[in-house]
């Protein structure tokens, strides 16, 4: 029998814990919600997968805002740099019609294949070819809907619209966390800004609130206030928590299905256990030289995103469910300068992105950890934002959007490794072959999760709501080891 002491020496908790939980913790307490059983109880418990044929465990996503031009990176298209300069032979789909053209820009970066798989990539990302034999790239991306804040939507809630749980919260919903002492979702963020659509990008949406994503700061401090004041440091701030404690409960008891009163009394704990188990998460000053020159942490152009992709390793090495990477808002969104834009862009991420495959790869995690890299768009086959240059002057012009046909990678966690998935038309602009909608990409990603999308449920106003919408989705099984 495991006692209460025992429990908080562990580092289980640092205020007092209600009985109740404390046998649920020890497998002793009949799952509390059972239909009849009372006010449902929401937290970040480990529960297993309901099906056995999941190999997830967890999931880095390194999401690059504003729309990466796979044309100039992972999908070489011949016909383009032939028909350079020309009128495009088609019907162009554009976003921005005032700034739009119909003339055809080939890539100015030359491509070659790499690894056994042959992979294309171009001399932008020198990094990521060399991984090419550990990652599926997927190039019939599909969202269809042709703007930032809608296909961001798309990508992380499944839907268009706004304000619906996004796919880390869905997992930590269905799934919880390894480790008490750290957040189940975390989100790093950029220190140029949050991407578009701010917080959306990690909220819970009508899940309860312990699902949210937890920020943590690009900066030092990573997380503010960890340390208690020097007054309440030792015994006095445990026995000021176990105060608060039996305040919150009798507060909540009183107020039985209040899930957002449970969430914060839940928040409070994790606060007080993270005051040790945080810091040493993101104290990447323990890793060894080799490793942080690996992520590009000893240079200026990758320390930032080499750091926090260390950092991510760090914390689902420690039992964290999913976290999410952001670049800032519109790195990605060339519609001019793209011969300058582009390229300082790939510089920032390809070295970082590419170590950390490699990292988890060498830890024995990757089997178990889904990578993810990618935007919500692509881009434009054609020139956008000429402003008045000479034909022939390139300086300025950019692409516009493309949620029609794009491209994105991902790795470990059951995904093949070395494969090429679909493609794009000769120019392209539109997924023809083997198409990956968003809800296609979302039901195959809770299927390495041991999850199903129709049991993966919470009931909103009568009606059993989930992150796979579409009835058309599908477990894109060409993605699956």
């Amino acid at each position: 029998m495991v006692t209460r002491r025992e429990i908080l020496e562990r580092g289980y908790g640092l205020g007092a814990i209600a009985v109740a939980s404390l046998l649920k913790e020890q497998g002793l307490l009949a799952n509390p919600q059972v239909a009849g059983s009372g006010p449902q109880h929401f937290d970040l418990l480990p529960k297993p997968p309901a099906h056995g044929f999941g190999k997830a465990k967890a999931m880095i996503s390194m999401f690059m805002q504003g729309g990466p031009s796979h044309i100039d990176m992972f999908d070489p298209k011949p016909e383009l740099n032939r028909l350079d300069g020309k009128d495009f032979p088609g019907e162009v789909k554009y976003d921005d019609a005032a700034g739009a053209s119909s003339e055809v820009m080939g890539s100015p970066w030359a491509f070659k294949k790499h690894g056994e798989s042959g992979m294309d990539f171009s001399e932008l990302v020198p990094n990521m070819a060399g991984i090419a034999d550990d990652i599926t790239m997927i190039r019939s991306m599909h969202t269809g809907v042709n703007n930032h804040g809608q296909s961001i939507n798309a990508l992380h809630n499944g839907t268009a619209l706004t304000g619906r749980p996004t796919l880390g919260s869905w997992l930590t919903y269905g799934l919880g966390a390894e480790n008490k002492n750290l957040p189940a979702y975390v989100a790093l963020t950029d220190p140029r800004g949050l991407p578009v659509l701010g917080v959306d990008n990690f909220t819970n949406g009508w899940l309860p609130s312990v699902y949210q994503g937890t920020v943590i700061r690009p900066k030092e401090p990573r997380i503010l206030n960890l340390d208690p004041p020097k007054s309440l440091k030792g015994d006095a701030q445990h026995r000021y928590l176990d105060f608060v404690e039996r305040l919150n409960r009798d507060h909540a008891d009183q107020r039985p299905g209040e899930t957002e009163l449970e969430a914060r009394i839940q928040s409070f704990e994790l606060a007080a256990r993270m005051q040790v188990a945080a810091k040493e998460a993101l104290d990447i000053n323990q890793e060894s030289e080799a490793t942080l020159r690996m992520y590009g942490v000893d240079k200026k152009e990758t320390n930032d995103f080499g750091s926090r992709c260390l950092i991510a390793r760090r914390l689902v090495e420690r039992g964290v469910r999913f976290v999410s990477i952001f670049t800032g808002n519109q790195t990605w969104d060339n519609h001019s300068s793209i011969l300058t834009s582009l390229p300082a862009a790939c510089r920032y991420v390809d070295q970082p992105a590419a170590a950390l495959v490699m990292d988890l790869k060498q830890r024995g995690l990757l089997d178990s950890t889904v990578v993810h890299w990618g935007g919500e768009m692509g881009r434009l086959p054609v020139i956008q934002n000429r402003s008045g240059a000479k034909k022939g002057d390139r300086k300025k012009v950019g692409r516009d959007h493309n949620t029609y046909g794009f491209s994105m990678w991902v790795a470990g966690g059951g995904f093949k490794a070395g494969h090429i998935h679909g493609a794009t038309d000769e120019f392209g602009h539109h997924a023809v072959e083997d198409v990956v909608n968003h809800y296609d990409y979302h039901a195959t990603l809770l299927h390495l999760f041991g999850l199903k999308p129709d049991e993966l449920t919470f009931k909103r106003n009568g009606t059993d709501q989930s992150l796979v919408q579409n009835d058309e989705a599908r477990v894109v099984e060409g993605l699956l080891a």
